[in-house]
């Protein structure tokens, strides 16, 4: 059985970065040729290195990404004059210095997200979405202390999603699918009634649309205890005219 919603949601606050990361982070100088960090790439499965000083300041990353931008930008065919009339000349120059360069210095990316020991991995989550990343670094004092990925997420996620211990009264499971429609703005609780018998959750009444009855269903589910969910929904908001 899934975890509900609220629990999924206290589990991810009280779960820190620092319980998540992962401290063994590959990492160069900023002077490590570009060829040496594709054959670390390559030789060791991993996709991402931390640039850093002698100190262990984190100066920027380099990932696939960069490297796959230096192979696109050989073959990137030369605009016409009118093209070039509106070209942002510094962003276009950056971008060549940075596909063109010789070391991890001059094509790492500057600007890292990073996350605190102390942050949540909900706020962790909210960074890989927002940004569209695949990891964040951990920094404190600007000192990188570890790496935070996808797969670390979603390991966190499986590793609480434990089953309740015993079986629910119907009461307690009616009372939980209800508290978790009224937290959802796009669940109608006037107009949509819920019935639960031996761990058997059924609605009735009507639903705005297709995707609001899928929405109930998965909303149902992640409730600890719910065995089953029927939906005997209408897709249709009041008496037709007679």
């Amino acid at each position: 059985m899934l975890l509900s919603p609220r629990t999924k949601e206290a589990a991810m606050t009280t779960t820190r970065a620092r319980d998540l990361m992962t401290t063994d982070v590959a990492e160069v100088q900023p002077e490590t040729p570009v060829a040496a960090i594709a054959h670390m790439f390559a030789d060791n499965r991993f996709s991402a290195v931390a640039v850093t000083n002698a100190d262990g300041a984190l100066l920027g990353i380099v990932t696939e990404s960069d490297l796959i931008r230096r192979l696109a930008d050989e073959d990137e065919r030369p605009s016409g004059w009118l093209a070039r009339l509106f070209d942002n000349s510094g962003v276009k120059a950056e971008r060549y210095a940075r596909s063109h360069g010789v070391n991890a210095g001059e094509v790492m990316t500057k600007r890292v997200i990073t996350a605190s020991p102390e942050d949540s991995a909900g706020h962790v989550a909210r960074l890989m979405e927002e940004y569209r990343i695949r990891r964040v670094l951990v920094t404190e004092g600007g000192r990188l202390l570890g790496v935070v990925s996808r797969a670390d997420l979603v390991r966190a996620l499986v590793a609480q999603q434990q089953a309740p211990e015993g079986d629910l009264s119907d009461e307690r499971i009616h009372r939980a699918v209800l508290e978790a429609m009224q937290r959802e703005p796009w669940a109608d609780t006037i107009r949509t009634a819920v019935h639960v018998k031996d761990g058997v959750v059924e609605f009735y009444g009507f639903s705005r649309s297709e995707a609001v009855s899928r929405a109930l269903y998965v909303l149902a589910e992640n409730v600890p205890g719910v065995k089953r969910v029927v939906d005997h929904t209408s897709h249709r908001l009041a008496r037709e005219p007679s």
